[in-house]
């Protein structure tokens, strides 16, 4: 039984050894295709030509009006008049209630929005927010702190518009971080702010509701029925009295000389040899 099997199974072998032999198999042939349409799809690729439409192109332009999904227009302009009402009109979608699902879902907000500010933010900022970064330490103008000053009197649809938009010197962000992404960055810096130190409030100095005192009348002096003498000065016996010179009177200036009489003028005495 075993030697008729084992004739058989040869006896096929060798048929099979044989077709093979005889069918000559081309390996550069693509071999026959049952399913052809499983490889050769129908559909256009996204930037071949299509023939099926007026302009040639199978990438079509979306239909005036559609919103894709995820995408919500923001009707703004990149003013600061528009950053404000930005601040006034859009909401912050992480802070609707205070139920533990809220509160779950923000606090993966702010664990995503860590790995953005890391990466967008971290270079001009800083890894604290202080405008210590990497490129403020190389010449480029340090941005303001995060932590203290107008960042923390922004509401949050303002600073949106600023990640959305740029300002200043701020760079817009539409392109690397999404909407989810930004309101996740926004949710990143006010945790930092709600951990960092609150700064003092600058006081004004009390201001003084009480009049000014009266003025103190000085006393007037009561007139002496004895005038004071004046002060003198005794001077040393050792020491010679000054005296002063004495000038001749001052002739005036109209007085002519005076005239003499012709009688009372005697004549010179001769000179003596």
């Amino acid at each position: 039984m075993l030697n008729r099997t084992n004739t058989v199974l040869a006896v096929v072998l060798a048929i099979v050894v044989l077709l093979a032999v005889m069918s000559r198999v081309d390996y550069t042939q693509p071999n026959i295709e049952i399913l052809p349409d499983m490889k050769y799809t129908p559909a256009w690729k996204t930037y071949a030509p299509n023939p099926n439409f007026a302009n040639g192109r199978t990438l079509q332009a979306p239909v005036s009006g559609t919103i894709a999904r995820g995408q919500l227009p923001l009707h703004f302009e990149a003013t600061m008049e528009d950053a404000l009402r930005a601040g006034e009109e859009l909401i912050n979608p992480y802070h609707q209630d205070d139920s533990p699902e809220a509160a779950a879902q923000l606090q993966a907000s702010i664990l995503r929005g860590g790995e953005s500010f890391r990466v967008s933010c971290t270079p001009c900022h800083g890894a604290t927010g202080l405008g210590d970064g990497p490129v403020a330490k190389r010449g480029f103008p340090p941005p303001p702190s995060l932590l203290t000053g107008k960042s923390r009197q922004m509401k949050d649809g303002q600073l949106f518009h600023i990640l959305t938009f740029g300002q200043a010197t701020m760079p817009q962000f539409a392109a690397q971080l999404t909407p989810q992404r930004r309101w996740d960055v926004i949710n990143y810096i006010r945790d930092m702010q709600a951990k960092a130190p609150a700064p003092p409030e600058a006081t004004a100095p009390p201001i003084d509701t009480a009049p000014p005192p009266e003025p103190t009348p000085s006393p007037e002096p009561t007139p002496s029925s004895e005038p004071t003498p004046p002060a003198t000065t005794e001077p040393d016996a050792d020491t010679p009295a000054a005296t002063e010179p004495t000038e001749p009177p001052a002739t005036p200036p109209d007085a002519s000389p005076p005239k003499l009489n012709p009688a009372e003028v005697k004549p010179d005495a001769p000179d003596e040899m």
